[in-house]
């Protein structure tokens, strides 16, 4: 319990403080916010600063700082410290920077901030880049979401056959495409300020929780230092991912940048809102390591498997002795429901941004309904698709996400390279960013050369040409900065 509450410290106090740094170093200003200034009833609406900070929330969680944890802290108590460093100095700076640059330049999306600042040769491979990274999210807040519903709600197969999976799948894109079209305060700025408290509530229940069971936790010592073997890293980050860092959630604070209504609310939207999901992946990583040893359940499950049985051994505190009764029944349908709305309040963003991305590169007038139909028809086909192709086979799912979760962490080194290229052009220090940039290089690189989906390189070889990299990374900066 000692190494948690300390990692817990560290979230609080050092995003505290780390964050108040962050702000200072970038400078806010009194200027007007393209919310202000561009104003079109659409995608540049000015929303109450509350509102925009628990959409965010809900925008870059999803399910992921719930089932990365739960697969990251097999790796042992270290991920209690070494999730609330990666917040802090990584994560949450990605978010604030990338939400306060696209601010200062009239709300553009990630991949024309990286035009911008980096060139047209890097975005134009980034562009297509993170399109398909973000599509591929996309089809994994409908494969997700529709499978636990149609589990654990109409208690039916999810085999290709059943047409009631289609059916919800249906539903699901029906949804999106709604929520695609419409301006962002129509939907979006009324319903997921709701479901975001009701996120943070639940995770402030299971922190609770844990001392109400006296949850037995590993502590970090000499003896159990576990997550220290050779792979930790790069596994490990790729692994929890949103919980420490994400460049998915680039894509996602360049949407709310359009809807700040001042600089000074940026800290609170963008460096805290990540600094709440590192909270909420402690206390899922907590509950899952103490759920694990109190009741021995199976470490070699798939991720969902350990969630329904965590939520299952979570709720058996809170339900009565009878387990047909009607208050069982509706907590657990209220608590599967909202299992299944997590992905879906990031899935409906996650193809919005893509409908952003591509008008953008394409210079499309998104005013007009018409041309949004349009572009995010094509869109949303495309994502079908890939889900259909994902659904003829049995690793078609998995496969999908491993590439995902690699892509994921792999734009975090493209947008904290442009945090760093905007620093150089403003005459100030590069190390806030060009440092976490160039460790995610690493990850990402070493990762993707030792996998089997990658270039099944041994390690040795994997981490070589990875410090290669990092140290041309760095390299690169440095010299653009002594040239500036």
């Amino acid at each position: 319990m000692i190494t948690f509450l300390i990692g817990l410290a560290i979230l609080g106090f050092g995003g505290f403080f780390y964050g108040l740094f962050i702000e200072r170093f970038f400078g806010i200003s009194d200027r007007p916010t393209p919310a202000i200034t561009k104003a079109d009833g659409v995608d540049f609406v000015p929303m109450a600063s509350w509102r925009n900070g628990l959409i965010h929330l809900l925008n870059i969680a999803g399910t992921g700082p719930i089932l990365g944890p739960i697969q990251g802290i097999l790796f042992g108590p270290l991920a209690f410290i070494t999730i609330p460093l990666g917040c802090i100095l990584a994560g949450a700076v990605q978010d604030f920077m990338t939400g306060m640059i696209s601010i200062r330049n009239d709300g553009e999306q990630i991949q024309s901030l990286v035009k911008r600042y980096l060139g047209k040769n890097v975005a134009l491979f980034f562009g297509i880049f993170v399109f398909l990274t973000v599509l591929l999210f996309g089809v994994t807040c409908v494969y997700t979401p529709g499978d636990i519903f149609v589990k654990g709600v109409i208690h039916q197969d999810v085999a290709i056959s059943n047409p009631w999976l289609w059916v919800i799948y249906g539903v699901i894109f029906s949804y999106y495409l709604i929520a695609t079209l419409l301006p962002i305060d129509k939907i979006i700025g009324k319903v997921y300020p709701f479901i975001g408290a009701f996120f943070i509530f639940t995770a402030v229940l299971l922190f609770f929780y844990i001392f109400l069971k006296k949850l037995p936790l590993t502590e970090l010592s000499l003896d159990n230092w576990r997550g220290l073997k050779p792979n930790f890293f790069p596994l490990f980050f790729v692994t929890v991912a949103c919980g420490i860092a994400s460049g998915f959630h680039s894509t996602q604070a360049t949407i709310i940048s359009r809807t700040i209504e001042s600089e000074k609310q940026g800290r609170s939207i963008f460096y805290n809102m990540m600094i709440v999901e590192g909270f909420i992946a402690m206390i899922w990583a907590a509950v899952t390591m103490g759920v694990m040893k109190l009741y021995n359940l199976d470490a070699g499950q798939g991720p969902t498997i350990m969630l329904a049985e965590i939520v299952s051994k979570v709720l058996s505190v809170f339900q009565t002795g009878d387990a047909n009764s009607f208050f069982n029944k509706a907590l657990n349908l209220a608590v599967i429901l909202g299992v299944v709305a997590l992905p879906i309040t990031s899935g409906d963003t996650a193809l919005r941004g893509c409908r952003l991305i591509v008008g953008e590169m394409l210079g499309i007038d998104q005013g007009k309904i018409r041309n949004r139909f349009l572009l995010s028809l094509v869109i949303f086909v495309l994502a079908a698709a890939l889900l259909f192709v994902a659904k003829f086979s049995s690793s078609g799912f998995n496969v999908l996400w491993r590439y995902f979760a690699w892509a994921n962490q792999t734009i975090v080194v493209f947008s904290l390279g442009t945090a760093t290229a905007w620093c150089i052009k403003e005459g100030k220090k590069i190390w806030v960013t060009v440092l976490p940039g160039a460790f995610y290089l690493g990850v990402t690189s070493s990762f993707i050369l030792n996998a089997k989906i990658g270039f099944n390189l041994s390690w040795t070889a994997s981490y070589s040409i990875a410090a290669i990299l990092v140290v041309a990374y760095i390299s690169y900066f440095v010299f653009k900065k002594s040239k500036a």
